[in-house]
């Protein structure tokens, strides 16, 4: 889901929040120092770097400081923090949940305490196959862990009726295609516990491999190719069509022809009509990461081809 960017994120956290996540240590760990994290976009995100008797270790909090979207979703601590617990059951690589403050009580805000991941984000990669291959190869992982009990699942964030053909577009007639398929019946899925926000800035990175993904606030059971377009869209502005396809490739080559892979166009297109409804704009969680060759008119004309693409890809499959 689109996230406000309106946001404040403090340099340094409050003597009550450091008190609060000493407490959680119990008492035993030592806060060396805080810093932000860059790259979070509905929260603000900090790492807290601990020592005891010699042994450091990191964590990770993250605070809620969106208060329009907190207010539409009161549960997002209780939800975030019931994903990574679940994510670490099915044993996924994914921070490990510590504790929350769900109503802002001791850390001035809505807050989740989680471990550090080793690695960091790598959207230009220097062999962009191996990279493909390693998201596809993470993605797949994931489903792979099949059905499981979740309480939250997964719902449109836009009324496909409502769905307007976007203005910037050089291809309208395209986008009445994708409107008019995204407007009729989803396909059947099974459902899977999905991340729901799987795209190049939740993945991290060392030596070459993938060493975990965060950001599980929007995790739910839901259809898996609902997390392969989310990941495509981005793909697809990020490096073009052509990345797009690549990682989708890997990624039925890793499910290796099982029926979790559940590929189908439609979750493409609805994943796309959703990104689209909320404006054309360079993603804030690049720029602080470092991307600065992304502007809108290269944007809309990825969008365009990509979305080109789709009905290609759709016909091909004699799904019509």
């Amino acid at each position: 889901m689109p996230e406000s960017e309106d946001l404040a994120q403090k340099a340094e956290l409050s003597s009550n929040v450091l008190a609060w996540i000493r407490e959680q240590s119990g008492g035993s760990w030592n806060i060396r120092r805080t810093r932000p994290l860059l790259g979070g976009v509905s929260s603000a995100v900090y790492e807290v770097e601990l020592e005891r008797s010699g042994e450091n270790t990191s964590w990770v909090l993250r605070q809620y400081t969106d208060l329009t979207r907190f207010e539409a979703e009161p549960d997002l601590v209780a939800h975030e923090s019931a994903a990574l617990q679940a994510a670490s059951e099915h044993g996924i690589v994914a921070p490990k949940w510590l504790a929350s403050d769900s109503d802002g009580s001791s850390c001035d805000t809505p807050s989740v305490l989680m471990t550090r991941l080793p690695g960091e984000v790598v959207l230009m990669p220097a062999d962009r196959a191996d990279w493909l291959r390693g998201l596809a190869q993470a993605l797949a992982q994931l489903h792979l862990q099949g059905t499981k009990t979740f309480p939250w699942t997964y719902f449109s964030y836009i009324d496909p009726t409502r769905f307007s053909i976007p203005e910037w577009t050089g291809q309208p007639e395209v986008w009445r295609e994708i409107a008019r398929v995204i407007q009729g019946p989803e396909p059947m899925y099974t459902p899977r516990f999905i991340h729901r926000d799987y795209h190049p800035g939740n993945v991290l990175w060392e030596h070459g491999r993938v060493s975990g993904i965060v950001d599980w606030v929007n995790a739910c059971l839901g259809p898996s190719g609902i997390d392969i377009g989310h990941c495509r869209v981005n793909l697809a502005q990020l490096h073009g069509v052509d990345a797009a396809d690549r990682f989708l490739e890997a990624y039925i080559e890793c499910m290796q022809g099982r029926q979790e892979a559940e590929y189908d166009p439609y979750w493409d297109m609805a994943t796309l009509a959703s990104y689209v409804s909320y404006g054309l704009v360079v993603y804030r969680g690049w720029i602080d990461l470092g991307i600065t060759h992304l502007h809108k008119d290269l944007l809309g004309a990825r969008l365009d081809k990509y979305a080109e693409s789709l009905l290609q890809r759709r016909s091909a499959s004699h799904l019509d």
